[in-house]
This record gives structure tokens, C-alpha cells and sequence, in this order.
């Protein structure tokens, strides 16, 4: 075998499935302020609808005596095969010397509310090579995502054997679970706009458009609220992290995280309001646990300058109560503040010494919604008074204090939690290449080295932005295409539409984003009519964000983005010399072989997981046609980057990553020669370091000797494994 780069030694991660909502009527305030009461009465709706089905699969039928007797000889037939399934089952599972970790977007949630699904897995690098884990399941649709999680069965056995994800880790399925929902509805927004524009044109020839006609135009083109909606849509299958409102952190949130909608601290826990300022327990927290404390109690606040009389110095903040502003207008007070629910939820919190998140929002571009909202950590409520604001109104202020022993504040000092990426290449710390691409990209992707003095660029290789394909290898011909014109816009007339599940697996926001991860994307080809921009060739479009490789102190290369990065992103492709897997020479210690492995992950291969699989699979793709020089589980095609290749040679492995790998084909159906594309799993903020999961299978790498070989994991993942393999 053959063992993976040092580069590599540690870094990864997964994707979604998806759903539509019940009902599609504007939601409006009432209904999506997320309130445990509704939380409760959904829970009980769906246990009496769960007892009802058990009570009536359960229900005995009467038979005669000579019908009883067939059905126990039946029954001892069937326990006797079912007997003999498990102990074959049992004997495969000792093969399984690991589990790898879930699916790239999926959600334990998930698992139990659409568990009909196939789960979706991340390939995995053996020897860089694309392998997934087993199945984890949820016992109960009753219980939020977190309890779920708490509660994974794997292959049937008891939770005790399954390996517990990190805080981190469930904090971030809920929100790919949470972008997957997204960015379904915002395929639907798009459908429907398209679908306004075709019978209401802008513009009609030889007719004068009033501003009354614009208005009208306007009001039947306006957006309505993916994210509400997804967030709807995770209250409805019990997906939310913490439904229960909580004091204190919210476990797998840390200080600095941000998130780019409000509707995102909904779906964690964090702050359950996509509206209001000040999240609060109330009356319905009175009883329990709660049974000593005064309500309403606040959890969070939101500062985002709704309030003309805020004043914010970091530390130390001065917050104005809720109310009596005008809140679709300047934001100026309007009229007196009263002193009930959030004013008084943050009064209470003095009383009982209750902490409260603060979390900070600011405006930016990489946002959907315009702005970025970060949080900041726990802060004491000290003080409260009353007093003339700047508008003459009664408004209520409240002082709180940061508490002390948390992580420094980001918000106040930079704009991303991480630092502020360069803007040019004179500002470069320790630059050793200006493009290591020779401007063989859309962008240059420079090379920077603090680690060794003086500073070097990578070397030992070629970079090649494209696959070469060795002599060994056989490209079968080009396949047939679509007939639309210009850009593919109706699924039902588009022919690589219908293969990718009679729908296009992208959506046209932010460049391009695929909706969720697939056993195979299938995008337009040479064949096709339409031209380059088509949604349908987003893979092939080239780079779109600002990446930068750089020097680690124990990885070695690395590669991060200087930009903001949006889920279901493309990156990069993996390019290398496309060859046979027997030419490689396992002695020659190459740390850049990228088995392509979509094959056996769709067949669910030496405990592969599958991926959703909602595509149409031509017979031309050679699926049934495994080498008969090969187990079927082997693939017979990889990707050599050792000596030529491009920047995602550099990218290194993670436990938890932030990119997934897909498999995409485009100029031939032929599954065994997919291409590997890399996609952003997440919403990755600028200089975060970009990884995949190399999913090996521990103690699966062997040296030239014959012997196990180990190498240790230093990702810094929460949930690290600490072994590669």
C-alpha cells in the first residue's frame, strides 16, 4: 500500500440529504419566533401519532389451529436463515478495523426523521482513497438533534460501542444539516422567480412601464426566506441542536464563531429569536429545574445597532431594552419602552446572577443577509435604570460586564475571528512565491513560510491544473449532451438534468453551489448545447475564491482562502496523471495517490457508506463490469499528484473537516474515471485552513516490509482521532 504524504498528517470532514416543507405560505413573525411551548406541543403530537402506529402494528389477527401451525414452521424457518444472516453479518463486521465518520452535510436528526435516505458519507483517501464509515443512527424522532446524537446505535450495537462525536462535531452537522435545507429552498425561490419573470417581463415592447406597474413587479419578484424556511424545517423533524433554551454556553459553540444569519444561532441554541434582540426562558421553565427562579430570564442578546441609545465598549456594553423603536424605519424611538418580557427577562437576570451570550453583529458582504454575527462570550447583567433617550422616550439600559477567563474578543478588533486577510501582495508575511501556478489559474495562489528561515517555496513537483492521462489508460468516447441553448434552465427538457434526479444538483447563488453531497454529479459535457456558464458546469469553471498555500510547523503545506467560502462551494479539482492502481510501486513511498473509488462507495464496498443516490446511472458507466484481475472492492483507476499536480496536494487531512470530496462526471459517463472535485462542506470564514477527511482505515497502511504501519494525527480537532492510520 501506499502511505500518505507527511503533509497530510492531519485534517477532514461531510454533507446532506433533503426535504420540503409541509406547507409553503409566507411564515410570518408569529409563527417562526421559536417558542418551547410550540417545541412541546409538537413532541407530544408526535408520540401519540408514534404510540397510535405501534398500538395498530401490534394488533393480533385471529387465525384457525391448521394456519398456526404453518405459520410456526414458517417463523422457525425464518429465525433459522435470520440466525445465519447474523453470524455471516457478525463475521463481515470483524473485517471492519474502523469506523469512519459520518457523511459530509448529514445529521444524526436525519438519520431518524428520513432514514428511508440513503446516508451520505465522505470519500475517503486510501492512500488517499475515498472510503466511508458505518451507519449511526438515532433511536427517537421525539428528542432535539443533540439528544439524538447523545443516543447513535451503530451497525445495531449498543451506544456504549458507538464513538461519541465531539460538541463541535454535532454543533456542526446541525448546521450543514441546516445549509442543505437552505439551499433546497433556495432552488425553489429560484424556480419560482424564473417562473414570475417568464409571465411578468420587466419590460414589454412599445409599452410605457409606470412606476405603479414597477411596484407590482417588484412585490411578485420578492424573496421569500430560505432560511426561515429551513429553519421551519428543522423544528419539523426535531433537527434543532438545543430546543430547550438553556443558560450559560451552548456546548460546541466557542468564543469567536460566526455565523451568517441569524437563522443559524437559531438552529444551535444559541439565540432563538430571528427577530428580536433579547432571547428569554419563560413562564414554561417554571417548574422543574428551574422551579427557584423568577421569570422571564434572559439567555442572549443580539447587538446590531437597533438601538439609537446602545453603546458598546466591548467589555463593557450599555444595552438598550426592546420596544418602542422604529424598527422598519430609521431605527429611531417612537415610543416609551415597558418594562416586560425581554426588559424585564434581563431585570430578573440580576436578581438570580444569570449570565447572559452576547453576540455582535456587523455588516458584510459575505453574508446573504448583509451581515455577520459573531459571538463574543457569557456577560453579567450588573445594572438597570430608566431614563429620557436621545428621542425623548422612556427607554430602559442595562450595564453588563464581560466575565473573566474567556477567550479574547474578536469583534472589536478585526473583522474576521481569525485575523484580516491581505489585500495585496506587498502586506504577505514571509512570501516565498507569488503563484505557484504560473498563471495557470484564474487567480494566483501565492506561497508563504514563517517556518523556515530563510523562507522556501514547495518543490519537487509540476504544477498542472488539468488531468494528464497515462499511456496505460483508455479515455472511452464522449458522451451524449443535452440539447438546451445558451444555459440549462428546465429540468424536465435537460437530459443531464433527468440524470442527476430530474433536477440540477446546483443552485445558481454565490457562483454556483452544490445543494448536497451525491454518489455522482453528472454536469453538461462537450456534447451539450448549452455554454460555459451554465449552472450545470460549475466544477469546471476554475477557481473562484483566493487561496493561499502555506508553511505548518508539524503538517507541513497547507492551503487556506483569503475569502469568505460558502457551503456547497467548488474549490478544487484533484489533478495528478490519471493511471492504473497496479502501476503504482508501493516502494517508491509516493504521498499523493488518490484511489477513485465512486464505484465501490455506491455499492456500499468493504464498509463503505452509500450516498444519497437519486441519480440515473447510464449503462455505459461500466458499473457491473468489475476487473477480473481485482477484487471487486479495489478501484482500478487513481490519481497520481506526486510529481504533477495541482493545489490540492497541499491540502491536508482533518478528523472534523470543512471540505468534502465529490465525485463528478461531465465529457464520459464512466464511473471509474470520475473526477474528484473538493467542495466547501460549511460556511468557512476567511484564513481558515481548508481540509478533507483522508478517511483511512486504521492499521490498513502496510510498508515494503509487510509491516503495520502508524502515523499520528495533528489535525487539532476536537473529536481527533490521533491516529491517520
Amino acid at each position: 500500500m501506499v502511505v500518505p504524504s507527511l503533509h497530510c498528517v492531519n485534517t477532514f470532514d461531510t454533507p446532506i440529504s433533503n426535504g420540503g416543507l409541509a406547507h409553503q405560505a409566507a411564515i410570518d413573525q408569529r409563527h417562526l419566533v421559536i417558542s418551547s411551548t410550540d417545541q412541546e406541543r409538537r413532541c407530544k403530537a408526535a408520540v401519540t401519532d408514534e404510540t397510535s402506529i405501534i398500538k395498530e402494528a401490534t394488533t393480533e389477527r385471529r387465525f384457525s389451529a391448521r394456519i398456526q401451525d404453518k405459520l410456526k414452521n414458517r417463523n422457525a424457518q425464518d429465525n433459522k436463515k435470520s440466525s445465519d444472516h447474523v453470524e455471516d453479518r457478525s463475521i463481515r463486521k470483524k473485517r471492519k478495523v474502523y469506523n469512519t465518520r459520518k457523511g459530509n452535510l448529514s445529521n444524526a436528526a436525519e438519520d431518524v426523521v428520513e432514514h428511508t435516505n440513503p446516508v451520505v458519507s465522505p470519500l475517503r483517501l486510501v492512500n488517499k482513497a475515498v472510503v466511508p464509515g458505518d451507519v449511526e443512527e438515532g433511536e427517537s424522532n421525539n428528542l432535539g438533534a443533540q439528544q439524538i446524537a447523545n443516543n447513535v446505535v451503530v451497525n445495531g450495537n449498543a451506544p456504549a460501542n458507538a464513538v461519541r462525536k465531539s460538541d463541535h462535531a454535532k454543533a456542526k452537522e446541525a448546521l450543514r444539516t441546516f445549509n442543505k435545507h437552505y439551499l433546497h429552498f433556495v432552488q425553489e425561490e429560484e424556480k419560482r422567480a424564473q417562473k414570475v419573470e417568464a409571465s411578468h417581463p420587466r419590460t414589454v415592447k412599445g409599452k410605457k412601464i409606470t412606476r405603479r406597474d414597477a411596484q407590482e413587479d417588484d412585490k411578485k419578484r420578492a424573496h421569500k426566506r430560505p432560511d426561515l424556511k429551513a429553519v421551519s424545517k428543522m423544528m419539523e423533524t426535531n433537527a434543532i441542536l438545543f430546543p430547550r433554551k438553556r443558560f450559560g454556553p451552548i456546548p460546541g459553540i466557542e468564543v469567536g464563531h460566526q455565523f451568517y444569519s441569524r437563522a443559524e444561532m437559531v438552529v444551535v441554541g444559541l439565540h432563538s429569536h430571528w427577530m428580536s434582540g433579547i432571547d428569554y426562558m419563560g413562564n414554561s421553565y417554571s417548574k422543574g429545574e428551574y422551579s427557584e427562579y423568577t421569570f422571564p430570564i434572559a439567555v442572549a442578546i443580539v447587538l446590531s445597532g437597533q438601538y439609537e441609545d446602545d453603546l458598546d465598549n466591548s467589555d463593557d456594553v450599555v444595552y438598550t431594552g426592546q420596544g418602542g423603536n422604529n424598527i422598519c424605519g430609521d431605527k429611531r424611538q417612537i415610543r416609551d419602552q415597558v418594562m416586560e418580557r425581554g426588559n424585564l427577562a434581563l431585570k430578573n437576570c440580576i436578581k438570580h446572577s444569570v449570565p447572559v451570550r452576547v453576540v455582535r453583529g456587523h455588516d458584510s458582504t459575505s453574508s446573504y443577509c448583509g451581515r455577520v454575527y459573531t459571538y463574543d462570550g457569557l456577560y453579567k447583567v450588573v445594572q438597570y435604570w430608566a431614563e429620557k433617550g436621545v428621542s425623548g422616550f422612556t427607554v430602559f439600559k442595562y450595564r453588563l460586564r464581560r466575565l473573566e477567563g474567556q477567550p479574547i474578543l474578536t469583534t472589536h478588533q478585526v473583522q474576521f475571528s481569525k485575523g484580516r486577510p491581505p489585500t495585496s501582495l506587498s502586506e504577505i508575511r514571509g512570501l516565498a512565491c507569488e503563484d505557484i501556478t504560473g498563471g495557470q489559474e484564474n487567480l494566483p495562489i501565492p506561497a508563504t513560510n514563517l517556518v523556515d528561515d530563510p523562507p522556501v517555496a514547495p518543490t519537487g513537483y509540476t504544477y498542472c491544473n488539468s488531468i494528464q492521462v497515462s499511456k496505460s489508460v483508455k479515455l472511452p468516447s464522449n458522451a451524449g449532451g443535452c440539447d438546451c441553448r445558451g444555459t440549462c434552465i428546465n429540468p424536465r427538457t435537460c437530459s443531464c438534468a433527468q440524470l442527476n434526479g430530474a433536477d440540477f444538483p446546483y443552485v445558481h447563488r454565490d457562483g454556483g453551489r452544490l445543494i448536497e453531497a451525491k454518489a455522482i454529479v453528472f454536469e453538461c459535457g462537450p456534447q451539450c448545447g448549452c455554454g460555459p456558464e451554465c449552472i450545470n458546469r460549475t466544477s469546471q469553471q476554475g477557481m473562484k475564491y483566493r487561496l493561499e498555500v502555506f508553511r505548518t510547523p508539524k503538517k507541513g503545506w497547507a492551503v487556506r482562502s483569503w475569502d469568505f467560502i460558502p457551503s456547497g462551494a467548488p474549490i478544487c479539482e484533484y489533478t495528478g496523471i490519471l493511471m492504473r492502481t497496479d502501476e503504482i510501486d508501493g516502494a517508491a513511498g509516493n504521498n499523493y495517490i488518490f484511489d477513485i473509488d465512486c464505484l465501490q462507495t455506491m455499492k456500499g464496498l468493504d464498509g463503505r457508506e452509500r450516498r444519497l443516490r437519486d441519480v440515473s446511472i447510464p449503462i455505459s458507466s461500466h458499473t457491473d463490469k468489475p476487473d477480473d484481475h481485482k477484487p471487486e472492492s479495489v478501484p482500478e483507476f487513481c490519481i497520481d499528484a506526486g510529481l504533477t499536480g495541482n493545489v490540492a496536494r497541499f491540502i491536508n487531512h482533518s478528523c472534523e473537516p470543512n471540505l468534502f470530496v465529490q465525485c463528478v462526471l461531465s465529457t464520459h459517463h464512466d464511473i471509474k474515471l470520475a473526477r474528484v472535485m473538493l467542495f466547501a462542506a460549511d460556511n468557512i470564514p476567511p484564513l481558515q485552513e481548508l481540509t478533507y477527511d483522508y478517511g483511512y482505515a486504521l492499521d490498513s497502511v502496510l510498508g515494503p516490509d509487510g509491516k503495520i504501519k502508524k502515523m499520528h494525527c495533528y489535525c487539532g480537532a476536537a473529536g481527533c482521532r490521533k491516529r491517520l492510520f
